[in-house]
């Protein structure tokens, strides 16, 4: 049975930073002319991205929960960086779910089926599956199930499982909707690694529509395929852990080389089980993990850089926020597509694990 992706929709926080705003809050918490505080001027400056959004509100003016009076870091408890994940997380969820039903042509709240929702940037019971549906007001009926911890390409298990249910019901409508609040886990750091995961993570949200039927009107992808792998020898260069200053993100130096070393490996056999080869693709979404990640996918399939245009776009306007970034992309992929043009999909998280999706525009 076929499945489509469409009415992509997107929502982010109002407050936003520039790269080099983010940059003077990690260097006021370091030493000055330390190695660290080079290594932050040397990996923010290069980094591929102009601005992010936070829900932290104080990062410029001090005088809140992360930021004191004098400018110095507060180093917030895991309970209250949750404690702004429940306050600033549902108004986004149903802000982002609520654009993606006033954008479907042909689908209302009535139609609902099935609300997955995706993120590990936080957690609270009832949760926003729970809440969207009060939100939005869909029937009290609707299935709901929620993806978490799963990092960066969270989007497509979310896709996959609301593409299986259209295979089971081709009447199914599914909303889908990923958030992360990635911000609320900053803390200053000598670390290599913290330095580079907290210089590309963001908050965002994003949506779509899943449905065993197309909409009335307007672009939509039509699901191809969707498959999951492992990168060998890769497991402790990616992961997300709770600690008692929120989570502690690891995005070793080595996961563009490793993504370059695998990646075409990966993509052939997924796109040879269609028919397909990378000729055939002219949208490459990838998750713009950061701009090193592109540069080696980019080197390691061996393409231009124009397909990557909606990639690099994402990652210079809004950063990396996590599982909510390949719909942004997607979005952008969507909008820039002629009838049945091809695209790929793809993103990387906690594994190392590489997700793929297939799609053709209708």
């Amino acid at each position: 049975m076929p499945a489509y992706l469409h009415a992509i929709q997107t929502a982010v926080p109002k407050t936003s930073y520039s790269q080099d705003e983010a940059a003077q809050v990690m260097l006021a918490s370091l030493t000055p002319g330390s190695r660290a505080s080079k290594l932050v001027h040397r990996i923010y400056a290069h980094s591929g991205i102009d601005k992010r959004h936070s829900v932290i509100t104080d990062l410029r003016d001090g005088g809140g929960d992360f930021i004191d009076d004098q400018g110095s870091f507060r180093s917030p408890t895991t309970g209250t960086r949750n404690d702004h994940y429940m306050a600033h997380a549902r108004p986004l969820f149903k802000a982002a779910g609520r654009s993606v039903l006033d954008a479907a042509d042909g689908f209302s709240a009535d139609d609902v089926t099935h609300v997955i929702t995706a993120s590990c940037t936080g957690f609270y019971a009832p949760g926003p599956d729970f809440h969207l549906v009060k939100d939005l007001g869909l029937a009290p009926s609707v299935r709901r199930v929620h993806v978490g911890f799963m990092g960066c390409y969270a989007a497509f298990p979310a896709l996959n499982m609301a593409r299986a249910f259209c295979a089971e019901d081709p009447n199914a409508v599914v909303l889908v909707v990923c958030l992360e609040l990635c911000s609320l886990h900053l803390e200053p750091s000598e670390e290599v690694d913290d330095i580079l995961a907290f210089s590309v993570f963001a908050d965002g949200a994003s949506a779509a529509l899943v449905t065993g039927q197309p909409p009335a009107s307007g672009a939509a992808f039509r699901f191809e395929s969707m498959d999951s792998t492992i990168a060998p020898d890769s497991e402790s260069d990616m992961a997300w852990t709770i600690g008692d200053k929120g989570f502690k993100m690891v995005l070793s130096t080595y996961v563009p080389k490793i993504l370059e070393a695998n990646i075409g490996g990966v993509v052939d056999p997924v796109l040879e089980q269609s028919g397909w080869t990378r000729d055939d693709i002219t949208h490459w979404a990838v998750h713009p993990g950061g701009r090193a990640i592109l540069d080696k996918v980019r080197n390691g399939l061996d393409i231009d850089d124009a397909p990557l245009t909606a990639s690099r776009s994402v990652l210079a306007e809004y950063g990396n926020m996590s599982s909510a970034t390949i719909l942004f992309v997607l979005k952008e992929s969507l909008a820039n597509a002629s009838s049945g043009e091809k695209a790929m999909a793809m993103a990387f998280g906690p594994g190392l694990t590489v997700e793929t999706g297939l799609f053709e525009r209708i």
